[in-house]
């Protein structure tokens, strides 16, 4: 090689050396730790001032920023801005990069994940640059760049902890230490800090939809859902597709006042946010929600046409369920019921609408509850009605007296913890404490219950409702809409009826509620003695 020769490499090598970033555009990579900082704070802007004077001080254009807002660690895939800082480099695979950040902990907070990532970078061959730590690919850089990494790491659990514990004590004091729940903001309070308060649109939408499935004003989830999206609470889908949130929302305790988070073991307490609802409505909406009735769909093809669609089933395969239709005529248009079933021996074989319905009506108007039933059935309920107002009494005098006994004994503990110097007896008194509330709170919860309950109320009334429909279910049957029909049908019948050309209604000729009134009504009942508080004895049984 000629002396000239070795001379210009020479001088390659040397401008190389000196300028290891020639050739190469810039991109930017900041992070912040949520989506407030993102938009409430700086934190972006100044990272990418910085690195952008960085870039200008080594020589290096730059030609992009990716902002990311993720929070933690984890997979670096997961974080939007660093797949986006991928992908543009793989999509100009003939250009050379460096990317440059404020600090090691932006480039990842999890050990494994920063090697990963540095390799990623590698393959790609992109050069990394940090403002806060020189990187060097020697042995002892690598296990620098290492012990800095596990800091990182550390650092974020160790503020993971610290947030888990700030907010469980939140929790333990019976306040909401998350985002606003549906129907509620966060607002500002002198004594407890945050805390939430129901919206208008809580209290004028939510809380009405949560009591109307209590006292069943709907039936079903799904009516539910209608009736918060009609009233704008859900706006972007169909009613159907809510029904997964209203089954959280009747769960949660929230709405009824309280606190509860059993991930962290924070069981339910008095909150200090207002409820929506009372807790005897969340109860009730708890029991209902464990009937199996409770999760039956309300049909959406519902129609006047076919009122009885959707309630039989086939007599003759005793699967297939019978729908209607219209079938056209030479003159006119004819309405059938058929069976669904394709392996049923009469699978679409067409029935008249009229020859069903009049059946059905039939059945209706020639199954009555006697006169004689009605009237002992209802001197059975006024025994029944007085011996459980005597008792909610008893309950009252005795939830009283308990309450009075614990708190007795809350002033002797917190006396106890008072005089003692000892943090292990502390601790435990402070247990103790906390049990104590716990009993006094759910004794408060039954008192407000029994206190609310009205023993004067003329029940007499609603029973004279029931049995007026069961003497005449015809002729209440006339009169409904057909949604309210079908909720008729399923208090009257266990299930859907069978229905056959040549038997008609196999399965239940009599409503279920007449059988069941007319069985008690018929049996030596003034033989039985009632069984009271305590369970009846086996003989009698």
């Amino acid at each position: 090689m000629s002396k000239a020769k070795k001379q210009y490499n020479n001088s390659l090598d040397r401008n190389e050396k000196n300028n290891p970033y020639e050739g190469r555009e810039g991109l930017v990579y900041n992070r912040v730790s949520s989506k407030r900082q993102e938009t409430d704070g700086s934190g972006l802007k100044s990272q990418e001032g910085r690195c952008k004077s960085d870039l200008e001080s080594i020589g290096v254009n730059y030609v992009k920023t990716f902002p990311d807002s993720y929070s933690g660690g984890g997979d670096f895939m997961k974080r939007p801005a660093m797949r986006e800082l991928l992908e543009y480099i793989d999509n100009n695979p003939h250009k050379k990069f460096l990317v440059i950040f404020d600090d090691l902990s932006r480039f990842a907070r999890d050990v494994y994940f920063h090697i990963k990532l540095r390799a990623e970078f590698r393959k790609r061959d992109v050069t990394l640059r940090c403002l806060n730590y020189n990187f060097d690919e020697s042995e002892e850089g690598e296990f620098a760049e290492l012990i800095f990494a596990g800091k990182a790491e550390l650092d974020r659990k160790q503020n993971r902890r610290q947030v888990i514990q700030k907010q469980k004590a939140r929790l333990e004091l019976g306040c909401w230490a998350f985002g606003s729940k549906k129907g509620y903001k966060m607002t500002k309070n002198l004594e407890h800090g945050k805390i939430c308060i129901p919206t208008k649109e809580g209290l004028e939408i939510l809380k009405p939809a949560l009591e109307g499935f209590a006292n069943g004003n709907f039936v079903h989830k799904v009516d539910v859902c209608k009736f918060l999206v009609e009233k704008g609470f859900w706006t972007k889908q169909k009613p159907e597709r809510y029904i997964d949130k209203l089954t959280l929302i009747l769960n949660d305790p929230f709405y009824a006042g309280y606190i509860e988070y059993l991930l962290w073991d924070v069981s339910r307490r008095k909150g200090k946010h207002k409820g929506i609802i009372s807790l005897e409505t969340f109860e009730t909406n708890q029991k209902r929600l464990s009937r199996f009735d409770a999760g039956q769909k309300v049909r959406i093809d519902m129609s006047s046409d076919f009122p009885l669609r959707g309630l039989l089933r086939c007599g003759t395969c005793k699967i297939g369920h019978v729908s209607g239709c219209w079938s056209k005529g030479r003159s006119k248009r004819y309405a059938y019921y058929f069976c669904q079933n394709k392996k049923c021996s009469i699978f679409q074989k067409s029935i008249s609408v009229d020859i069903i319905q009049n059946q059905f009506e039939e059945i209706l108007k020639e199954e009555k509850l006697g006169d004689y039933s009605i009237s002992l059935i209802q001197e059975t309920f006024d025994k029944v009605w007085k011996e459980e107002i005597d008792n909610l009494r008893k309950l009252q005098l005795t939830t009283n007296i308990q309450k009075i006994n614990l708190e007795n004994k809350l002033d002797e503990i917190t006396t106890l913890i008072l005089s003692t110097h000892s943090n292990t007896l502390k601790r435990a008194y402070e247990r103790q404490l906390e049990s104590i509330s716990t009993e006094i709170d759910s004794i408060e919860s039954i008192n407000n219950i029994t206190e609310r309950t009205n023993l004067d109320i003329p029940y007499r009334t609603a029973i004279d409702k029931v049995f007026g429909m069961l003497k005449s279910p015809y002729s209440v049957w006339v009169n409904l809409s057909i949604s309210e029909q079908h909720k008729l049908f399923y208090f009257i019948f266990d299930e859907k009826l069978l229905f056959s050309v040549n038997e008609p209604y196999q399965t239940a000729q009599t409503p279920s509620a007449i059988r069941l009134f007319e069985s008690f009504a018929t049996s030596n009942t003034h033989d039985v003695e009632m069984a009271g508080i305590e369970p009846a004895c086996k003989k009698r049984s």
